[in-house]
């Protein structure tokens, strides 16, 4: 038994290493939480973070269009992640919210989109644009337990967008960005079948 958790150790410690390379967010507030989190980010890292509301979640079952789901989606009425367009975060750099004119259905949730370029790219490969943990809050999952979101408390870090709480919870999440999330990938597996 002991090899099976081998590779998620592993996995955990190549993901805290490179967690500090990269990391982007919505626009920084200039409360002394967010000033110390960004003083200990590296030098050369972009920082963005945002505010955050409330939820149910929503537990996937397999998509057959896609071959590749999310264990559990946080939504409200159906509707991931607060209606936010995930493609935006990593195309303008910012939330906007996305329209029902432009939905995509995937992971039992319904995705909204600024714009048919953008359902069409989250289509295209919906896993590399979804946020972390199904759009959980990155923090609660660190802590073993799921929360809604703020669609503009997020960050994106190596490639991957982490929706939070709020500005306060994002601002204490970044606090040990790495840690966080090594934990909460820990933690995701177990916490996605509650």
């Amino acid at each position: 038994m002991r090899p099976i958790f081998v590779l998620p150790l592993l996995l955990a410690s190549l993901t805290i290493a490179n967690c500090s390379s990269q990391t982007t967010t919505s626009e920084p507030s200039t409360s002394p939480e967010t000033a110390a989190a960004t003083e200990t980010a590296a030098p050369d890292a972009a920082v963005t973070e945002a505010p955050n509301e409330a939820a149910t979640p929503t537990t996937a079952a397999s998509d057959s269009s896609v071959s590749e789901t999310l264990p559990a989606v946080y939504s409200e009425d159906d509707v991931a992640i607060a209606g936010a367009d995930p493609i935006a975060y990593f195309t303008e750099g910012a939330y906007v919210p996305g329209s029902a004119e432009f939905a995509y259905e995937w992971s039992e949730a319904t995705w909204h989109f600024a714009s048919a370029e953008n359902r069409d790219e989250f289509a295209s490969n919906p896993t590399q644009y979804a946020p972390q943990y199904g759009g959980f809050c990155a923090w609660a999952v660190s802590q073993g337990y799921t929360a809604a979101v703020d669609p503009e408390a997020w960050k994106i870090v190596d490639g991957k967008l982490y929706l939070n709480y709020d500005q306060k919870i994002q601002d204490r999440w970044a606090q040990d960005i790495p840690g966080n999330i090594a934990k909460a990938d820990s933690n995701w597996p177990a916490v996605a079948e509650q």
